[in-house]
């Protein structure tokens, strides 16, 4: 069967790779009821579809079918009839398996399901990371399984400095070591395609490609929102009062704010164009969130003052709590 030719048979049945043999078994029936034939008389759509349920149940309703089916995809028939040899045996889609010394080292390689095994004297393998936890051999980044595809998806963590300004990153992918740019901008999520450095494919004897999905590490005093920089800036209870001029950092450097009188705890101030790089050019912005944090520790001239600014107070932030009943 070629590649091209592969049918999900979970998918026909319309259920879940973990279905139970009484979920298939009930998807089936109601499926077969509303293909059958003698429902859709003369209907070739529905004959073509019955026969392709059929199909798949009589595989899925099999333990052992369904377990090479699991395993080997496409080439599960293949799997317990031998390895053909010389052109003859098993319809294989007239791929060449001399270079083979049996039919699971082909599909071990083509499917990348033992990446952390020893490749045969002349062969090229990879080592990936996928979800049941096997090594990786790309640096520091874990590889997800691909399946049956080339394509191959890494995760790459970043210090929000490095996504930033871009950044130039060096790995080693077996015995090959590649060079990846990282443009600037880059955000959690984002993912980046290296032509041509997936998984070695021996249908089509080609590589494809890799992808690379980026994950942000946590920074101490910016937070990424969209493409907007939230910070956080404590003042004192005077400078919230009077008004002041502070010093807030930026990805920049720091620059001076003015902050208005009577500002209030949790209030935002935005700094235009201070923000993430965007894709288009320009910058998202900055958002000063300001914090009043009162002086945990006093000189006797500190409170003196308090206590006399206390005693003198006509502003209560409370009065409006009088009239509020349950």
């Amino acid at each position: 069967m070629a590649a091209t030719d592969f049918k999900d048979y979970y998918s026909i049945l319309g259920v879940s790779k973990t279905a139970s043999q009484e979920e298939i078994k009930q998807a089936f029936r109601k499926l077969a009821r509303k293909y059958h034939p003698d429902v859709n008389p003369g209907n070739k759509q529905a004959e073509a579809k019955f026969k392709e349920i059929n199909e798949a149940y009589e595989v899925l309703s099999d333990a052992d079918k369904r377990k090479k089916y699991d395993q080997f995809g496409q080439y599960w028939k293949q799997a317990g009839q031998g390895f053909p040899s010389g052109g003859a045996g098993a319809d294989m889609g007239g791929f060449d398996f001399s270079q083979y010394g049996s039919f699971d080292d082909f599909v071990n390689e083509l499917l990348g399901r033992f990446g952390g095994a020893s490749p045969r004297p002349g062969r090229q393998s990879y080592s990936y990371r996928s979800s049941t936890g096997r090594p990786s051999g790309f640096g520091d980044a874990g590889f997800q399984d691909a399946g049956a595809g080339q394509d191959t998806e890494a995760a790459i963590t970043l210090t929000l400095a490095e996504a930033f300004t871009g950044v130039q990153k060096r790995f080693s992918l077996g015995n090959e070591t590649i060079d990846v740019r990282i443009p600037a901008g880059a955000k959690s999520g984002t993912r980046l395609r290296v032509r041509g450095k997936g998984q070695f494919n021996p249908m089509t004897q080609q590589r494809g490609d890799l992808y690379l999905k980026v994950e942000l590490q946590p920074h101490t005093f910016f937070q990424l929102e969209g493409d907007n920089l939230i910070c956080e800036v404590p003042i004192t209870p005077d400078e919230a009062t009077l008004g002041a001029s502070i010093d807030v950092p930026t990805p920049d450097g720091s620059v001076n704010v003015k902050l208005p009188a009577g500002v209030r705890s949790g209030q935002s101030l935005r700094l235009r164009g201070k923000g993430w790089p965007l894709t288009k050019g320009g910058r998202g912005d900055q958002f000063v969130k300001v914090a009043i944090a009162p002086p945990k520790d006093l000189t006797s001239q500190e409170r003196e003052y308090y206590e006399k600014l206390r005693a003198i107070r006509t502003y209560n932030p409370r009065i409006h709590l009088n009239q509020i009943k349950l």
